[in-house]
């Protein structure tokens, strides 16, 4: 994987916990926490959504899934890790 910020041509991004286009990083809550990342493979590609939300990128993905897979870990914060290190508003859960 590339350490470049920038995406391939045609790269399409939703919208993360923090209301962002774009991965911000895991920020679970305090406490352990189950991490995945879902992978799809679609037999078609998917127009451009406006809201990229999570639930209009399932709706499109309907019918269209010929496989798919994860790979996850468990995270543990402590309260005393404050999120606030992070570079995004969506990590506010402390």
């Amino acid at each position: 994987m590339s350490r470049s910020p920038k995406l391939p041509p045609g790269t399409r991004e939703g919208l993360n916990d923090g209301k962002r286009e774009g991965y911000g990083g895991p920020c679970p809550p305090i406490g352990r926490h189950r991490h995945v990342h879902k992978l799809y493979a679609l037999d078609t590609v998917l127009p451009v959504l406006r809201p990229a939300t999570k639930a209009t990128r399932e709706e499109a993905m309907r019918g269209h899934i010929l496989a798919k897979g994860g790979v996850g870990g468990v995270l543990q914060k402590e309260k005393i890790k404050a999120c606030a290190a992070q570079q995004w508003s969506g990590c506010n859960r402390l």
